[in-house]
């Protein structure tokens, strides 16, 4: 060849013309020779991306797929000179698909390579793409993928991978369980998928029903209702989710949609088919009750749980403490409460801050408190807002001196101060006069590069409105107003201008 061609004027145009010629399996490594000769012979031609496509598509019909996988490698490198995300080779090798009778085999073998390259997203765009366009990704390819992003800490676009292949038929194997499984240890979040599972069947479940129920619940929790609902049924035709787990999930879906009528009509049809009820679907429908105030049908469904067997958990707990909090049913929250510890649970912040915060509104500070001692005995972790809730009660009572043992103990438990806290010390100490003493907190937060917010400005400027302070409560006014807060109403700027 060098012979003969030495003096032609050898283009892309005419290399690619040549390997197309030499497409046929037979010629495959008179392709990839000439390949090779075309860029050594003649240092004015540079392959381009398409030309090492259309070679490998070549090499991959004639089974050659080392050299094959070779060439690919190179050809992602050369792509990403013009694009970071080298997506430009998937684009090529399907341009020129048709036009070498290639394979699918040759887009398996793309994938892998960035996956190998660790260009996941581009290697997961590539999966969409082919998909897309009539094609599918092997299992093979899918795994090598997903085990790779696994183990690079990226489980979030784990589970976009696995969403995707059950969404397009690509049906997990073994080996997908298996990296599913580790997926979940990873985040930490195996034992939740098992508790979940546990409630509703009440035996344990294979691996694959475990990764695909903590896949769908996720996407029903996300408020994905739809998909998750489409995919769930996709996963019932393949026996990859279990009957009561299906109509335990669609039910959740429908309450978190709020359509407690259509859960329930669904609930019914359930046991009808000779299902049974299961904590799960008791704590769901407690918290539907709660959320629409029918505290008495609540309280009858766990007398229910109780009466079959079923045991509550924290979660259905939590929903009668909130719900019962809520419905300013202060005796029955507190028992809840109770009964929760007494079995071995502890409230989830949310719900103890609901029942302190009401407690606290009917004056009941002292027994909130004796309950946080109790409940700091058992290893709960208050927040900011538990601490807040209890200085607004004991301010309101003008018992400043436990507001500040709030503020320490805040600080001994190292626990971050923030708004809600310097609100609730500034507003009771300006409750009982102690106007110095709130300046001085005001003072540690800007020390903290904590900005105030209005509601503190407008608590210390009304204080010293009242007091008399007019000089101090217009350089306050001043300084709210010169950091663009506005007041929230007019008759706050009103009485300051009248005093002033």
């Amino acid at each position: 060849m060098s012979e003969k061609f030495h003096s032609m004027k050898i283009t892309n145009t005419i290399i690619d013309k040549v390997l197309v010629e030499l497409k046929d399996p037979l010629d495959a490594k008179k392709a990839l020779s000439f390949f090779h000769w075309s860029s050594h012979q003649f240092k004015n031609i540079e392959h381009g991306v398409e030309s090492y496509c259309m070679v490998v598509h070549t090499l991959v019909r004639a089974r050659l797929l080392v050299d094959a996988k070779v060439l690919l490698e190179t050809a992602v490198r050369k792509s990403c000179k013009y694009d970071s995300t080298g997506f430009i080779v998937v684009e090529m090798m399907f341009s020129s698909y048709k036009k070498m009778s290639s394979v699918p085999l040759v887009f398996d073998l793309l994938v892998q390579t960035y996956s190998k390259f660790r260009m996941f997203d581009t290697a997961f765009q590539a999966c969409r793409f082919i998909e897309e366009h009539g094609l599918s990704c092997s299992i093979i390819s899918c795994n090598t993928l997903i085990h790779l992003v696994q183990k690079s800490g990226r489980n979030e676009l784990v589970w976009k991978i696995y969403e995707f292949m059950i969404e397009r038929r690509i049906y997990p194997n073994e080996s997908t369980t298996k990296i599913m499984i580790n997926a979940l240890c990873k985040e930490g979040k195996l034992q939740k998928s098992i508790d979940v599972l546990d409630r509703i069947h009440g035996k344990r479940c294979s691996p694959g029903v475990i990764v695909n129920t903590y896949l769908v619940y996720g996407m029903l929790e996300d408020g994905r209702i739809d998909e998750g609902v489409v995919l769930m049924k996709r996963m019932l035709q393949k026996n990859m989710i279990i009957d009561d787990v299906a109509y335990s999930l669609i039910i959740f879906a429908k309450l978190k949609a709020d359509n407690l009528e259509s859960a329930m009509e669904l609930y019914d049809e359930m046991l009808k088919r000779g299902f049974h009820a299961n904590p799960f679907l008791y704590t769901l429908f407690i918290r539907a009750r709660c959320k629409e105030g029918s505290i008495e049908e609540a309280n009858n469904l766990m007398q229910e749980m109780h009466s079959v067997g079923s045991k509550p958990y924290d979660e259905t707990y939590n929903a009668l403490v909130e719900g019962c909090s809520a419905a300013g049913r202060i005796e029955e929250s507190l028992r809840y409460c109770e009964e929760m510890v007494n079995v071995g649970f502890s409230p989830s912040c949310f719900a103890f801050n609901e029942m302190v915060r009401k407690l606290c509104d009917i004056s009941d500070v002292q027994k909130a408190n004796a309950m946080l001692t109790v409940m700091l005995e058992k290893g709960f972790l208050p927040n900011e807002a538990t601490y807040a809730y209890l200085m607004d009660g004991y301010g309101k009572e003008g018992e400043v001196q436990e507001v500040l043992k709030l503020y320490y103990e805040m600080e001994y438990r190292k626990h971050s101060l923030g708004f809600m806290a310097y609100t609730s010390i500034i507003r009771s100490l300006c409750q009982v006069g102690k106007l110095k003493d709130a300046e001085k907190y005001l003072r540690v937060m800007k020390e903290r590069l904590i900005a105030p917010n209005q509601t503190i400005y407008e608590t210390l400027i009304s204080s010293h409105c009242r007091n008399g302070n007019m000089v101090r409560a217009r350089e306050l006014y001043d300084e709210m107003v010169g950091k663009k807060l506005t007041p929230t109403c007019d008759s706050f700027t009103a009485l300051v201008e009248r005093n002033s």
